[in-house]
Order: structure tokens, then sequence, then C-alpha cells
């Protein structure tokens, strides 16, 4: 299970004393027990390694927006902090579908679902995150398929 092997990860990080690596570990850790905390009251039950990796894409997304922020705003430092949390949290992402693949998933769908204009755009998102929702970058994926039915 991944959750098991971000723990691990946290134990070697710590005995080869990575603070930094440590750190985001830790983050990653937190978050996936707030999320845990969430899911208590809740009745619908979700897999815990789906519940892990929306974590994880969750994290990894506000790191890519913090990054760009920091840049713009000549925050270098800061944006250089984020880069190395993104970069462990990326490592227990599943890897993502590159564009292309994206594109062949999106045509796939669109077939079987007789999705013909924007109006069906919703159902296509839907279907995508169902079936490839780990390993598909959303917000990339949504401005494919815009530029699909235009």
């Amino acid at each position: 299970m991944l959750r098991d092997t971000i723990k691990k990860a946290q134990i070697a990080a710590m005995k080869a004393g990575e603070k930094e690596r440590l750190h985001a570990v830790r983050l990653i850790l937190a978050k996936i027990k707030d999320r845990d905390i969430e899911q208590r009251g809740s009745s619908a039950e979700i897999a815990d390694d789906d519940l892990v990796t929306d974590v994880l894409q969750k994290m990894a997304k506000q790191r890519r927006e913090s990054i760009t922020m920091y840049e713009e705003g000549g925050r270098t430092e800061l944006a250089a902090q984020e880069k190395s949390e993104l970069a462990v949290i990326e490592e227990f992402l599943p890897q993502q579908m590159d564009e292309a693949e994206t594109r062949a998933a999106i045509d796939q769908v669109k077939a079987d679902t007789g999705a013909e204009g924007m109006k069906d755009m919703g159902k296509v998102m839907a279907e995508l995150k169902a079936r490839h929702g780990a390993t598909l970058d959303m917000s990339k994926a949504s401005a494919l398929v815009k530029a699909a039915f235009s």
C-alpha cells in the first residue's frame, strides 16, 4: 500500500538524516491523517490507495501553484523549497499520463459516451476521472477536453 511506502520513506529519511525530505514526508503523512479524520464522518468508503493518491495530487497541485506565485514575486528561496517538496510528493504519485496518452484517453471516452459538444464536457470529465483518476492530471485534461470540442 502507498501509505506503508510513505511511512517507510519517513523512517529511511530519519535514519539518513535527510531533514528536508523528512519534513516533506511528514507533511504528506499529516495531510493523509487530516483526510482520514474527514472521512470518519462520511458514509462513502474510499480505497486507501485512492485516498492517498488524491491527497498527493492535491498537494502537488498546491505546490505547483505556489512555485508559480513565488517565482512571479521574486521569492526564489521559497520557490526552491516548494520544488523540493514537490519532488518528494511526486515520488509517491503513480506515473502520470503524458499528453499523447491523455488525448487518446479523451478520444476513447468521447467515442464510448457519444459526446459531441461542449454540453457533454461534464460527462467526459466524470468518465475520465472514473477511469484514469490516479494517473491523470485533471486540470491538464480539462484544457485538452475543451480543445477537443472546439
